[in-house]
């Protein structure tokens, strides 16, 4: 069975790349606005279409991501009986 933490740090790696990919689609838009050839709007119609869901997914993944962190952070005060923000942070530099 996978570890908890592999697949955290491969959340993350994969989180990272689709920003890459999403960074150098929009680059590569911003970068062939002047050819006008139908082949190339085709081209550039289709690299919009994927880069907008790409970036839907992003934010869908870093959502999800957020909402772990805030889960595994809420466990945590709950497992500790942590009752205040003082004793919360009191915890973390333990």
């Amino acid at each position: 069975m996978d570890n908890p933490e592999e697949n955290q740090q491969t959340q993350e790696r994969l989180i990272g790349d689709l920003r890459l990919v999403i960074e150098n689609a929009e680059e590569l838009l911003k970068n062939t606005d002047q050819y006008t050839s139908v082949l190339y709007r085709s081209a550039r119609a289709k690299l919009a279409l994927a880069l907008n869901a790409a970036t839907e997914e992003l934010a869908r993944f870093e959502d999800e991501q957020l909402g772990r962190m805030i889960e595994a952070t809420r466990a945590a005060n709950v497992e500790n009986a942590d009752l205040s923000g003082e004793a919360r942070i009191m915890r973390a530099f333990h």
